[in-house]
C-alpha cells in the first residue's frame, strides 16, 4: 500500500509538469489598451495545454511590465517581421488571464 501511495504521488507530480507546446509563425500579436495584456497566435499545432487554457490558441505573456516580457514581446516582434518559426513552451498555468496559458519559454 506504501509503495501505490508513493507511486501515485509520482505520478501525479509528474503528470501536473505538463504544458502545453508549439512551433510556428507568429500569425497575430495583441496588446489591449485596458489592462496592458499581451497575448499571441501561432501557426501550427498547440498541444499539451493544460486544462484552465480550454481549446484556445493563444498564448499570454504573463507580465508584460518585467523585463523578461519585453524580452519576450521582442522575439515576438523579430519572429513575426521575419517570417521565422518559433517555439513556445507554456508554464501549466492561465495566471495572466483565465483562459489562456502563461509562456514560459520562446525559442528563436
Amino acid at each position: 500500500m506504501q509503495r501505490l501511495f508513493l507511486f501515485l504521488c509520482a505520478f501525479l507530480s509528474y503528470a501536473s509538469t505538463f504544458a502545453g507546446t508549439q512551433t510556428g509563425q507568429v500569425t497575430t500579436i495583441r496588446k489591449r489598451a485596458s489592462d496592458g495584456l499581451i497575448y499571441f497566435y501561432l501557426s501550427g499545432v498547440h498541444s499539451g495545454a493544460p486544462s484552465c487554457a480550454g481549446s484556445h490558441d493563444y498564448w499570454m505573456i504573463k507580465d508584460e511590465n518585467s523585463n523578461t516580457g519585453k524580452q519576450q514581446l521582442a522575439i515576438l516582434l523579430a519572429a513575426r517581421a521575419s517570417g521565422e518559426t518559433i517555439t513556445v513552451d507554456g508554464s501549466n498555468t492561465c495566471t495572466r488571464w483565465g483562459d489562456g496559458e502563461d509562456v514560459d519559454l520562446v525559442s528563436y
